[in-house]
Order: structure tokens, then sequence, then C-alpha cells
């Protein structure tokens, strides 16, 4: 199994995300469980990518050329695949991956958790999508979306897609667990 860990380029400002992160790691390579990331060496990618080594893990990174010009690439890695764009990036790590991982990180993590959930939520795959919810980092987030499911613009089923854990090997559990739901996107389509 390979799952996709998506998580800042910085450490944060509270020390339990890099434990977060190292933690992940380690549990990953000690299930067996190959990591699959933006393949940078600093933040939270850099400590993920780092413990999962350690541990014995196998560690593909996926970075832009342009990314890798400003050395931030992670030399170290099993294996580091150089795409020429962001886009490629995304693409290429979905299609490596069996499953997506979110740890706390900024804009670019929000946004790549998000585009793999709604791909399975339109039913472009059945990978689980989960948020490891270091610190309660994400209590606000999950807040939002179950106000967002009350108010009617995402389906109950479609929200609880979204794994939800703060221990690693809870989340490993969860992940390996997952059975997508079958539900039709649309909450109403006008022809019920």
């Amino acid at each position: 199994m390979r799952l996709a860990v998506f998580c800042g380029s910085n450490p944060g400002n509270d020390p339990i995300y890099l434990d977060a992160a190292r933690d992940l790691g380690t549990a990953m390579a000690k299930a067996g469980i190959d990591l699959v990331y933006g393949g940078a060496s600093v933040g939270l990618m850099g400590a993920v990518a780092d413990a999962a080594l350690a541990a014995g893990g196998h560690v593909i990174g996926v970075m832009p050329q342009a990314l890798l010009d400003k050395e931030i690439g992670h030399r170290g890695l099993s294996d580091l695949r150089i795409v020429g764009s962001m886009h490629e990036r995304k693409a290429l790590i979905a299609e490596l991956s069996d499953g997506f991982i979110a740890l706390p990180g900024g804009i670019g993590t929000f946004e790549e958790i998000f585009e793999v959930w709604t791909w399975a939520q339109l039913g472009y795959h059945r990978k689980p999508c989960a948020l490891f919810n270091a610190g309660g980092f994400y209590d606000k987030l999950i807040g939002f979306l179950d106000d967002v499911t009350s108010e009617g613009f995402v389906k109950a089923p479609h929200r609880a897609m979204l794994i939800v854990e703060k221990e690693p090997e809870a989340m490993i559990r969860a992940v390996q667990d997952y059975e997508p739901p079958v539900v039709i996107k649309w909450i109403k389509t006008g022809q019920e």
C-alpha cells in the first residue's frame, strides 16, 4: 500500500505538528506502507519523510523542477521524481497513491486534500481521504464542514467520507478499513 501525505513545508509553531509528522512516517514504515509526498526536505514534509526512511520505509517524492531548483528537494529519498508543474505533481501523487492523508499545513495542503476528496465525491476514485488532526489543528475546519453539511451543500455520506483521526495507528487502521459510500453526488437534481 502507498499513502500520499499532504503537509506543510513549514514546521508550524507548535512542536506537536513535527511530532505528529514523525509519528505518522514511522507508523507507516512499520506497517509496510510506502509514503508518497511532495519531495521537500523542509518542514513537516521533511519530518514525515525522514521518519519513514529512518524506520526502513520506502519514500517517493514528487517535485516540480522549479522547486528543486530552489534546493528544497530531499536528496535522500528512495525515489525522487521530477515533474514540470504543480499540476503534474498532484496528478502523479494521485496516480501513485492508494489513499490520502493531510497533516497540518497551509493553503497547498488544504487545496490538495480538498481536490482528492472532491474527486472521491464525484466517483473519480474510491480511495480514502483523511485529516490527521494533530493537536486539534483541524477542529475548526471539521466544525465548518459539519455546518456546510447541515446547510445542505454536502451530503452526510460525502462528509463522512473524510476520515478524521489524531493517532497514527488509528489513522492507518481507518484508511486500510475504508469502504467508500455509494451515493449520488447531487443533493437535489430537480427530478426527484
